[in-house]
């Protein structure tokens, strides 16, 4: 079910899901959590249909503030989406036209479930600073997407130097699968140190940027980043250590290849995580990430080597010698 409002109050918009709760009962009201997605008109949908999915795990209340033009006359229009166009919650765009352009708290004041936590997501053009923004000052967790800037490097590193408790990107959580299957790669009895460390990704992705960050921390070891097309996401991983070298290595956009010393090659499911999977994950935790804090505020490009080719395997071998796709930097 879908509902209008134009021209509308945030009072009017709350009695009037009060009715419908009243008259189909069609809003449970075993809501877990109030999201808050910060957009522009025009962009809401995306979110939105993440929102809705992410939902059956963790039903919710999903306030969209998508602002409209700010040259326009002072308005507030609304549209309540309940039942099959909501998924588990019920969400509750709010397009402010005028001064109600700008993001503020009190246009979802009087939406906010009471006694639940409230996280904000900005899905793209993140504030300056989130945590101090209108809706991040009252928020447990903020999430934004540095993929998602016109600028994803300078955008990390604004959250490196605004970080604060509670703030996570995106960009972090599409390594999940990444530091799991390389925090098992090396769960194995082996003395020797590992001596360096080359990640292959894409130049616009701020995820290869911390995932280098992070291997970088957790080993200690030097990080040479190597340079891949833009839109092609994270490649590889090569941990170098005297008893042989790990090299997980993704060819494609689904599956990767393990390759370790004295071991045969391994095919390793490791498909690109829909932003659903990611809102899910980032919603099942409302306490501070602080591994990812550590990693962004410790993040120095300067100091990770980058080179700008590649070495493979002869891709004119047969698929068996493929797969090892051998992944040296030059």
């Amino acid at each position: 079910m879908i509902v209008d409002l134009t021209a509308t109050t945030t009072a009017k918009i709350a009695k009037k899901l009060m009715t419908l709760r009243e008259q189909g009962g069609v809003i449970a009201l075993g809501r877990v959590l109030t999201l808050v997605v910060i957009t522009k008109s025009g962009l809401e949908e995306e979110a939105i249909e993440a929102a809705n999915e992410a939902s059956r795990e963790h039903p919710c209340r999903v306030i969209v503030l998508a602002a409209g033009s700010p040259e326009k006359a002072t308005r507030l229009d609304a549209q309540i989406r309940v039942g099959g166009d909501a998924g588990a919650s019920e969400v509750i765009v709010l397009r402010g036209y005028g001064e109600l352009a700008a993001e503020s708290e009190s246009l979802v004041a009087a939406l906010l479930l009471p006694d639940a936590p409230i996280v904000a997501w900005w899905p793209h053009e993140a504030p300056l600073n989130a945590s101090q923004t209108s809706i991040g000052r009252i928020a447990h967790r903020r999430i934004t997407d540095s993929a998602n800037e016109s600028d994803p490097q300078r955008a990390l590193d604004n959250l490196r130097l605004t970080y604060r408790a509670g703030d996570t990107d995106m960009a972090w959580t599409r390594l999940t699968n990444w530091r799991i299957q390389l925090a098992a790669a090396l769960d194995h009895p082996d003395s020797s140190p590992i001596t360096s460390v080359a990640v292959e990704g894409a130049t616009d992705s701020p995820s290869t940027l911390l995932l280098a960050s992070w291997l970088q921390r957790a080993l200690n070891a030097p990080v040479t980043i190597v340079a891949h097309p833009a839109g092609t996401g994270i490649r590889g991983v090569k941990l170098c250590r005297a008893s042989g070298d790990i090299q997980l290595v993704r060819p494609g956009s689904t599956v990767a290849v393990l390759t370790q010393p004295g071991q045969p090659a391994q095919r390793i499911s490791l498909p690109r995580r829909t932003l659903q999977d990611c809102l899910v994950e980032e919603l099942r935790r409302l306490d501070p990430d602080d591994v990812f804090g550590e990693t962004v505020r410790t993040l120095d490009v300067s100091r990770m080597r980058q080179e700008s080719h590649i070495a493979f395997a002869d891709e004119a071998q047969p698929q068996r010698s493929r797969d090892h796709l051998a992944l040296v930097a030059v």
